[in-house]
């Protein structure tokens, strides 16, 4: 493996998922590789690709992506990308929006949604599949839950452990946009990838590509290891929550991508592009 002699800046998420994929490169226990985590919730992670002082290798939503495929390539290591792992819209229990998933999205028009960012490829689904959706309100994730209990919002686009959790607030499901997608496209949802600037070059993109894959099967090794690091981060501190979450977003496809994952990935940047919802740019692979 080629030896990095600086400390390479990386960003990812506190999520579980992300925790436990790079609590080993973060440690210093993968041979040839250092590291400097920048921990930030995903949407801040889009914004600082976004602007004026990227990082050199970041988690970003695939939503994201595609504003900056001129600057980023994605790796085939550390993706949140699978079946049965998509965004939810839930609202209250007595809310007029609950029915048919498809015929509940249409009725979004003229409520108020909270999203988790402009750039969450939950949101980039969410246009596509209710595209008369007219007011959304952007909040950090966690926050989105309380607002739809309360009232402050008629429904909510959840990601990450919330798919776990969103009963305790007596909320109900009104539409699974992961579902709806892998209905139409036969793909399984791709969320997030890690991107490294193609700035870099090829030998550093294989580099991290190696160190992550090594990160990961590292932590599947020694799962314990990584647990005062995922807890320590985690925004759901129950242990059981945490490791649903885990076993749901760290997959084969996070070890690596493979044609089925380059795929979905293309098929919804084609989607965003066909429906005008995505700019048209470069094809995200070295």
């Amino acid at each position: 493996m080629h030896v990095m002699s600086d400390a390479l800046a990386i960003g990812f998420s506190p999520c579980p998922n992300d925790t436990f994929m790079f609590h080993a490169l973060v440690a210093g226990e993968v041979p040839g590789l250092r590291v400097r985590p920048w921990l930030a919730d995903i949407e801040a992670l889009n914004l600082r690709a976004l602007g004026d002082d990227p990082l050199p290798v970041t988690k970003l939503s695939v939503h994201a992506l595609a504003h900056v495929r001129e600057r980023y390539t994605v790796l085939a290591s550390g993706a949140a990308l699978g079946r049965g792992c998509g965004p939810l819209v839930v609202s209250r229990p007595q809310s007029s929006i609950a029915g048919d998933p498809a015929e509940a999205l249409q009725r979004l028009r003229g409520r108020r949604v909270a999203i988790p960012g402009r750039y969450t490829t939950a949101y980039l689904l969410l246009r596509a599949l209710a595209p008369e959706l007219t007011q959304v309100v952007p909040m950090r994730f966690e926050a989105i839950m309380p607002a739809v209990a309360a009232g402050e919002v008629d429904a909510g686009l959840i990601i990450h452990e919330s798919r776990f959790t969103f009963a305790t607030y007596g909320l109900v499901q009104v539409a699974d946009l992961g579902a709806l997608w892998e209905v139409q496209s036969g793909l399984p949802l791709p969320l997030g990838v890690i991107a490294v600037q193609r700035s870099l070059g090829a030998e550093v993109a294989s580099a991290l590509e190696a160190g992550i894959l090594g990160s990961i099967l590292a932590a599947r090794a020694r799962p314990e290891a990584a647990w005062p690091y995922i807890l320590a981060h985690a925004q759901e501190m129950n242990a059981e929550v945490c490791r649903q979450h885990i076993a749901l977003y760290v997959n084969d496809f996070s070890l690596a991508l493979g044609d089925e994952g380059r795929a979905a990935i293309d098929a919804l940047l084609a989607r965003g592009e066909a429906a005008g919802l995505l700019p048209a740019g470069p094809a995200v692979w070295r």
